[in-house]
C-alpha cells in the first residue's frame, strides 16, 4: 500500500504456477472457487426467474381482464331472450 490510510488488497494467484502449495490446497482452492462461480449464477438466475414470472403474470393478467371485458360487452344472448320473449307474446 502506498501511503498513509491506503488499503492492502488481495494480490490474485495462480494455484498451478504458485510454489510451495501442496495438490490438496489447490484441489481446495479450486472448490472454493467454482463454489464461487455457482453462487454468482444462481444469483443472476434469480434475478432473471423472477422477471420472467412477472412478465407470465402480467400476459395471464391480462389475458384474464380482456377476456372479463370483451364478455361484458357482449349483448347476443340479451338479444335472443328478447327475441324469444316476443315469440312467446305472440304465440
Amino acid at each position: 500500500p502506498e501511503g498513509p490510510g491506503a488499503a492492502a488488497f488481495a494480490k490474485r494467484i495462480d494455484p498451478a504456477r504458485e510454489p510451495g502449495l501442496s495438490p490438496e490446497q489447490r484441489r481446495l482452492m479450486a472448490q472454493v472457487e467454482y463454489a464461487q462461480r455457482q453462487r454468482v449464477l444462481q444469483r443472476r438466475l434469480r434475478g432473471r426467474n423472477t422477471l420472467l414470472a412477472l412478465g407470465i403474470g402480467a400476459v395471464t393478467l391480462g389475458v384474464y381482464g380482456y377476456t372479463f371485458y370483451s364478455v361484458s360487452q357482449e349483448r347476443f344472448l340479451d338479444e335472443l331472450e328478447q327475441e324469444a320473449e316476443a315469440a312467446r307474446a305472440r304465440a
